[in-house]
């Protein structure tokens, strides 16, 4: 049950993260600099939650997670190189290019969780591996080049900013896992997006924003973006790591990259070649493979309060 309640989790805010990129190039396209949206998304998205935990959950945890140094490090640490680093990765990779291209980029976390835990040596590479990383190579390089090697179907600072994305993604999803051994993911990913808000206020101030020239349809975006596909998506992936591996939910959570290209294509209108939507049917391959296959990569996704993050697979 607890296993399938953390798939249901991380497929859910998976959805949500990928239309809600989509809605982040609308308001790109209003002329919202992208600092700015970063900064005012995970202020308010963090404040959310933390009013969640004290309404509904144990409130004492909000300011008791601060009260332990090495906590409270470990809390600064997952806020600026966790979270605020894969969402400005993330929203500069849109900026520059898309959010399907931006969205599939991100997900070369998997795979950069696999080699990071071979070079560790605390895994072992397995069948599964192979085809979960194989199927994540070819389906980017099809993403990317449209089937010609001569030449990239996006960007070149997109393809950066997205690999940038990715790598984030792994620390976050790596690093979250300990902290969620002493307290509620409200609690975690709310100081984490306050901290990382924050820190890029000192660059684009929220306050700083020329609120009369948004229409009512940017703040409709505006507000999707902030509640979908930041506070419920970020609060769902991270409440799945309480019953799943961080390399089921990094694998699982590849479907936000359907949302986000269907909504793309057929929203947007952007162009999507044959080749490109090969790439993209081999990465949801990988997470079909993922959600059929119901053998744990490790006996902690049954026990979640005695797992290891680093131990997986």
């Amino acid at each position: 049950m607890n296993r399938s309640r953390g798939i249901f989790l991380v497929i859910t805010g998976a959805i949500f993260w990928g239309v809600g990129g989509t809605a982040a190039k609308k308001l790109f396209e209003y002329g919202i600099d992208v600092n700015w949206l970063v900064t005012t998304r995970l202020l308010i998205a963090g404040l959310l939650l933390l009013t969640i935990q004290y309404f509904k959950k144990d409130r004492s945890q909000i300011f008791g997670v601060w009260k332990t140094g090495k906590t409270a490090v470990h809390l600064v640490i997952f806020g600026l190189l966790g979270m605020l680093a894969v969402q400005y990765t993330y929203m500069a990779s849109i900026e520059h290019g898309n959010a399907a291209v931006a969205t599939l980029l991100q997900y070369l976390a998997p795979v950069m969780i696999i080699l990071y835990l071979l070079l560790r040596k605390q895994t072992i590479l397995t069948q599964r591996d192979l085809l979960t990383v194989s199927l994540a190579l070819i389906g980017c390089f099809f993403l990317l080049t449209n089937g010609s090697i001569s030449q990239l179907s996006v960007p070149a600072p997109a393809i950066i900013w997205g690999i940038l994305s990715g790598i984030a993604l792994a620390f976050y999803t790596l690093n979250a896992v300990p902290l969620l051994k002493h307290y509620d993911s409200l609690v975690i990913v709310g100081w984490a997006m306050i901290i990382g808000g924050c820190a890029l206020s000192f660059i684009h101030p929220p306050w700083q924003m020329n609120f009369n020239s948004l229409t009512l349809e940017a703040y409709f975006y505006l507000a999707f973006v902030i509640i979908f596909g930041t506070m419920i998506a970020f609060w769902f992936y991270i409440e799945s790591l309480q019953s799943l591996s961080p390399k089921e939910s990094s694998l699982l959570g590849s479907i936000e990259p359907l949302a986000a290209v269907l909504t793309t294509v057929f929203w947007l209108k952007e162009p999507f070649g044959y080749f490109q939507w090969l790439g993209t049917l081999c990465i949801i391959g990988m997470i079909l493979f993922m959600a059929l296959n119901k053998k744990t990569s490790s006996s902690s996704s049954q026990h979640p309060e005695k797992k290891e993050p680093l131990k997986v697979g």
